[in-house]
């Protein structure tokens, strides 16, 4: 059975590139009715924090990247990676290194001299049994390092995304498994998680393809069996320079605070340098799993497109029932102190096509939840041409209050006062609502309350 893993650090929050990863494997485990685990990786204690464990939970939810195993912590499994230690020492595929970073340093230099790679000359693996045992005996920290076999020869992996990959073993050093202070380097430690946990695909970015050698000579050295590989492209921004904050690269809450809809962000994150049909860019989530193949994944970076996803996150608003909408819309009225009422889902029709996030229901149309509504610049200035509204609330008023009607009432208003109803409808939006723009006036007058309506009518008269 195919079982792939998202193993992210807790070092901050789920950015975009890792949100996307994990995408990646959720989509390829449920291709196939496989098995998606999550592990965090938290053996730096330093830099890992328990809220930022959290917080990649919390995304991972909201966005539907429910997982099957896990969370399994790496600060937890290491009488794992001790006992796999040993085993390499015991059978001389490890070796300790009491290099201090002095010594290493000098060494580099040497080489550097020389006009030769800095690398690890290997010296600690010449040292004799008794030469150990002094050094142990003293107290001495050290390393533990992977003999890296220098007649291996070529080391070759069939890339999912890449394709054939391959380097030279003579182009490595003896790299180090487990730091001086006990700790797992991130390749000793992901080799063992990945294969006692059973993973069987492993989808990353491309960053980590320089670590992919060492873990093949990690899997050789235990006897083991190495996982496929995949390594997807980078995200770049639209000025395709790294994709940083100023590009819209936020963590993955900030997007859920903004507005967006977790199915349009997994929407939009799915198809971050991959590409299916041309002629279309909405998808609903098991359209996304049926279609995925990492071969579809492109060789080159993917480029953020901040509008591309403004437009998803829209058709997926215009593809829920007006009802769920607005109830997604509400706890972003009541941060601002407004109060979502029955009338308001006859608004949803109106506005989605102008809306981008679930706040921008809030912020263009917060006339519809308050008489202290914010009022646009431009609308202030049809405001300060004080036309007559002099009993037009009386004409409405003995109307039905549909479309068809207040466009008769204002079209006949407009004629008796003199003036164009191209300069009188305008203002009568900027009284009702404050802004210049925005849909059919006769239809947004209908569906907000009469009573409302006529209030701000005759207020400013």
């Amino acid at each position: 059975m195919i079982k792939t893993r998202f193993a992210p650090s807790p070092t901050g929050f789920l950015h975009v590139g890792g949100a996307r990863t994990a995408l990646f494997n959720y989509l390829f485990a449920r291709k196939f009715g496989g098995t998606f685990l999550l592990r965090i990786e938290d053996t730096d204690p330093e830099r890992s924090k328990p809220e930022y464990s959290e917080q990649i939970l919390i995304s991972m939810k909201w966005l539907g990247l429910d997982w099957d195993e896990g969370p399994y912590h790496q600060s937890q499994r290491m009488d794992i990676y001790k006992s796999y230690t040993e085993q390499l020492l015991k059978e001389g595929k490890a070796y300790r290194c009491f290099c201090t970073q002095e010594e290493l340093e000098e060494m580099r230099e040497q080489q550097r001299k020389a006009g030769l790679p800095t690398r690890y000359d290997g010296r600690c693996s010449r040292l004799t049994q008794e030469e150990i045992k002094e050094k142990l005996d003293k107290g001495m920290p050290y390393a533990i390092r992977l003999k890296v076999p220098q007649d291996r020869g070529i080391i070759a992996w069939d890339d999912m995304v890449k394709g054939h990959i391959e380097i030279n073993s003579s182009e490595l050093d003896d790299f180090i498994l487990v730091r001086s202070d006990g700790t797992p380097t991130y390749n000793f430690a992901v080799v063992i998680d990945d294969y006692t946990m059973g993973v069987t695909h492993v989808l990353r970015g491309e960053d980590h393809i320089p670590n992919t050698p060492k873990q093949i000579l990690i899997y050789e050295a235990l006897g083991w069996e190495t996982p496929v590989f995949g390594h997807v492209p980078m995200i770049l921004g639209k000025d395709k320079t790294k994709l940083s904050k100023r590009h819209g690269a936020v963590g993955v809450e900030a997007y859920r605070d903004e507005g967006y809809l977790p199915e349009a962000l997994f929407n939009f994150l799915a198809l971050l340098g991959a590409s299916y049909d041309p002629d279309r860019e909405v998808y609903t989530k098991q359209e996304l799993i049926d279609l995925f193949d990492p071969k579809k994944i492109g060789l080159h970076a993917a480029v953020f497109d901040p509008d591309k996803l403004n437009y998803i996150n829209r058709e997926h608003m215009k593809m829920l029932p007006p009802e769920e909408l607005l109830e997604r819309i509400k706890p972003f009225a009541e941060a601002k102190g407004f109060k979502v009422e029955p009338f308001h889902i006859k608004l949803i029709p109106l506005l989605v096509d102008r809306m981008h996030t679930l706040k921008d229901f809030v912020e263009m149309a917060d006339y519809i939840f308050t008489d202290d509504f914010s009022i646009d610049e431009k609308a202030q200035t049809i405001l300060e041409k004080n036309m007559p509204l002099d009993g037009l609330s009386d004409e409405l008023k003995a109307q039905p209050w549909d479309a068809e009607h207040i466009e008769q009432v204002l079209r006949a208003y407009a004629q008796d006062k003199g003036i164009k109803p191209r300069d009188y409808f305008p203002f009568v939006r900027a009284v009702i609502s404050g802004k210049s723009v925005g849909p059919s006036l006769f239809h947004l007058m209908e569906a907000m309350p009469q009573e409302m309506v006529l209030r701000r009518l005759t207020a400013r008269n």
